[in-house]
């Protein structure tokens, strides 16, 4: 498996106000806010995206469901690698051990995705992200 670059981190929300008031209006980072709420930047130097993702939507991504399943630590964050193959990374990760909650699911946006919790709590995502490749 081959990491490229650091695709997006961010804090995973439970209650969106207090978080938006820190990184929103304390610290000015200057985000773009989706329709369902979802706000996220991609002009912070330093990583693709920044994001306050919250948790009824990673619960969704993961599993389907606005609620995070009881028997799965709850993350407080979330972070993604983009490597060269979702799929190959994924099996590597499995034959280690490793419990995917999804696996290589290509998302609307056209990210292909697989998860797991690491072993401090982080959400991570194994991504191939079109948008964030250089074009040459």
């Amino acid at each position: 498996m081959k990491v490229l670059f650091v695709a997006g981190f961010g804090p995973i929300v439970r209650d969106m106000a207090p978080s938006r008031e820190l990184y929103k209006n304390t610290l000015a980072i200057p985000f773009k806010q989706e329709k369902d709420g979802y706000l996220h930047t991609e002009a912070l130097d330093g990583i693709k995206s920044f994001a306050l993702w919250p948790l009824s939507q990673a619960a969704q991504s993961c599993f389907g469901k606005d609620s995070w399943p009881d028997g799965i630590p709850v993350p407080q964050a979330w972070l993604e690698f983009d490597v060269d193959d979702v799929e190959k990374a994924t099996a590597e990760l499995e034959s280690q051990g490793y419990r995917m909650l999804v696996k290589a699911r290509k998302e609307p946006w056209g990210q292909t995705v697989s998860r797991l919790l690491g072993p401090e709590g982080l959400l991570l995502g194994i991504t191939f992200t079109p948008s964030m490749r250089e074009t040459k």
